[in-house]
């Protein structure tokens, strides 16, 4: 699962991975700074980026991506472990990630997670908070980029009513997975 930073993909994997108990979420590693009430090994891998780039000459990332000045990577060992114990997985990472993921796995879903407008998404990451604005500026010239990379993905829902996204992904999931 794909999306623009503040388009709501965190919250809607949260509220999707109650119902599927076959489901599992991956925890990215990144070099980011811990946001807010964030936990080590549940939100994120937090490591330094001498230590990202070591584990990238040694062939650990699945996919991997510099986004916003941090990396982030999916650890190849934790999808391959839970795919053979017969869990699915969801991802929640960026555009780049999902091509690459693509090419590695390409019957995997892919749901790309839609802003109602760029205006609702300023305003989404202005309330939380998090960052300044700068770097909200150019979190939404991000989002423009990623945007136009949407039909890549199998679905597309767009967030503006948080239930009914949920409720579309879920649908989305229930049927794909089964």
């Amino acid at each position: 699962m794909s999306a623009p930073s503040g388009a709501g993909k965190s919250t809607i994997c949260e509220q999707v991975l109650r119902d599927f108990n076959k489901l599992k979420f991956s925890v990215s590693y990144t070099t980011r700074q811990v946001r807010g009430a964030e936990k080590d090994g549940i939100d994120y891998f937090f490591i330094t980026a001498d230590a990202f780039e070591k584990k990238i000459e040694t062939g650990f990332w699945l996919e991997w991506a510099k986004v916003h000045d941090n990396y982030y990577g999916t650890s190849i060992d934790y999808i391959n472990e839970n795919l053979n114990n017969g869990f699915s997985i969801l991802l929640d990472i960026d555009v780049e990630g999902a091509i690459q993921i693509l090419e590695k796995y390409p019957e995997s879903v892919t749901i790309f997670i839609m802003p109602p407008d760029m205006t609702e998404l300023r305003e989404r990451l202005i309330k939380r908070g998090t960052d300044s604005i700068d770097t909200i500026d150019k979190r939404i010239k991000n989002a423009e980029t990623e945007i136009a990379k949407k039909d890549l993905y199998k679905y597309i829902v767009v967030n503006d009513d948080l239930d009914a996204a949920v409720n579309e992904t879920k649908s989305i999931l229930g049927k794909e997975l089964l």
